[in-house]
């Protein structure tokens, strides 16, 4: 009898068992939810402008038996050039010295020095508009050297803020196309991502053109600022 008892406890046990099992498992399969979706997108933006102003280097070379005499000419037609760029109405703060070099000349064999050759080279930023007179005027004043132009935007950062709107636009447009094919709702930005920075890109086209009777013609063309962001955006 008491082992018949026994028999029958266990039986109860498994069956309450098999009972709390039954009810549990589906609780548990509910409770396991996915965790919260995201979409990461990149954008990519332009905005054109013209360039407003241009930089040049210039430069004179000048040859003497001495070391001496070679960079004290070199100075004197330096200084000209100079004064020249800053009788065009060039601020000082436009003007830099890049390049001082002294360099000996030998004769044909080598194996003697036969005199010294100097240089100086200045850089100048000017509005490109008067881009062409100031090279004749550095010419004029004895620069035999003269490299540029290259053009740039002053206030370029303005661009670069249009730029970056418009890659922000981008990212967000093709993150609504994925949303919407894969079911999901765009929630908030969650990372923005924009090191890329600006990046000036140079696109011929209609141009200014800055003349004067003896001065090369300057086409300014347009740039494109380029911006682009990593965006990653909440989904569900």
């Amino acid at each position: 009898m008491n082992r018949l008892r026994t028999t029958l406890l266990l039986a109860a046990v498994l069956l309450v068992a098999a009972a709390i099992a039954g009810v549990a498992q589906p609780r548990l399969a509910h409770t396991a939810t996915p965790a919260g979706s995201t979409i990461t997108v990149s954008g990519n933006g332009t905005a054109n402008g013209v360039p407003d102003q241009a930089s040049f280097d210039f430069g004179v070379t000048t040859q003497a038996s001495t070391a001496t005499e070679a960079l004290s000419r070199n100075a004197a037609q330096a200084r000209a050039i100079v004064t020249a760029l800053k009788q065009t109405g060039i601020d000082a703060s436009s003007i830099q010295t890049t390049q001082v070099s002294l360099w000996p000349q030998t004769s044909n064999d080598g194996n003697q020095i036969v005199g010294y050759s100097a240089s100086n080279s200045v850089e100048a930023t000017v509005p490109i508009k008067s881009a062409g007179d100031t090279v004749d005027a550095a010419v004029g004043a004895g620069a035999n050297n003269v490299g540029g132009p290259n053009l740039s935007i002053a206030n370029r950062s303005s661009l670069y803020d249009e730029a970056l709107k418009q890659a922000l636009a981008d990212a967000k447009t093709k993150a609504q196309t994925i949303a919407a094919a894969t079911g999901l709702t765009l929630g908030g930005v969650v990372k923005v991502d924009a090191s890329g920075g600006e990046t000036p890109v140079p696109v011929y086209g209609a141009a200014l053109t800055a003349k004067a009777a003896a001065a090369p013609p300057i086409e300014a063309g347009t740039q494109q600022v380029q911006a682009s962001v990593t965006v990653t955006y909440s989904a569900s």
